[in-house]
C-alpha cells in the first residue's frame, strides 16, 4: 500500500494541541446529545452509547498515566486494576457516577482528556513508556489518544444519531503517525474509518483485525 500522505504533511507531528481539540469536539457534540438512548448499543460495538464514552476517558487517563512515573515501565502498564461491570463491557479502572447522569459522563471525559494534554505538553519528546501497539513517545500517546476519540465518538454517534465528522487536517496526523502505510487518494476520515475497522475504501474491503502503530518515528 501506498503511504496516505504526502511527505510534507507526514512531517506535521500529534501535538497536545490535537489531543485538546479533538475532546473539544467530542465534548461539544455530546453535550447536545438527547438524554436517551445512552444505553443503545455503539455503532457496530457491543458496549451501549455510555460505557464507550467511559471507555475514551479511561483510555485518554491510561495514555497520561503512562507517561507520569519519573521512569516510566516499558514491558507492561502502570498497574492500575481494571473491571468489568458486564461481562461484554470494556475494562476500565474508572467509572463515571451513574446518578451524575450524561453530563457528568461527559465532564469526566473532558477532566481525563484535560490530563493528557498536560502530559503530552510537559514530557520530554525523549521520554519512552509502554503501549501494547509498541512502545511510544509523548506525540505517539497523543496520537493514540486522538485516534480513540474520534473513532469511538463514531461509534457514540452512530448510537446517538448524532453527526460526527472531525477536520481532515486532523486525521491525516493521526493516519501518518499510526497508520503509515494506509492507502492514499481518499477523504482522511474515510480513511481512519477503514483503517480501524468501521468502513470499506474503494479496492479495500473492510478489515476485520487492524493494528496501529504507536513506535517514535525518527
Amino acid at each position: 500500500m501506498s503511504r496516505s500522505v504526502e511527505a510534507g504533511s507526514a512531517l506535521s507531528p500529534v501535538t497536545a494541541d490535537d489531543v485538546e481539540l479533538a475532546g473539544r469536539l467530542a465534548v461539544g457534540i455530546l453535550r447536545d446529545a438527547p438524554l436517551e438512548g445512552w444505553g443503545g448499543k455503539a455503532g457496530s460495538l457491543e458496549w451501549d452509547c455510555w460505557e464507550t464514552v467511559e471507555h475514551i476517558a479511561n483510555d485518554l487517563l491510561y495514555y497520561a498515566v503512562q507517561l507520569g512515573p519519573q521512569s516510566p515501565p516499558l514491558d507492561t502498564h502502570v498497574p492500575f486494576a481494571l473491571s468489568q461491570k458486564r461481562p461484554e463491557g470494556p475494562m476500565v479502572f474508572v467509572y463515571a457516577e451513574r446518578d451524575a447522569g450524561p453530563a457528568g459522563l461527559v465532564q469526566v471525559l473532558e477532566a481525563c482528556g484535560a490530563l493528557l494534554v498536560a502530559m503530552v505538553r510537559t514530557t520530554p519528546a525523549r521520554v519512552r513508556a509502554h503501549h501494547a501497539a509498541g512502545v511510544s513517545d509523548p506525540e505517539g500517546f497523543a496520537a493514540l489518544g486522538v485516534r480513540e476519540t474520534l473513532v469511538h465518538m463514531h461509534d457514540v454517534a452512530e448510537g446517538l444519531r448524532l453527526a460526527w465528522t472531525p477536520p481532515s487536517a486532523l486525521c491525516s496526523r493521526v493516519l501518518a503517525r499510526l497508520f503509515p502505510e494506509a492507502p492514499s487518494g481518499a477523504d482522511p476520515w474515510l480513511t481512519l474509518l477503514w483503517a480501524t475497522g468501521r468502513a470499506e475504501l474503494p479496492g479495500h474491503p473492510r478489515l476485520t483485525t487492524w493494528r496501529s502503530d504507536s513506535t517514535p518515528r525518527s
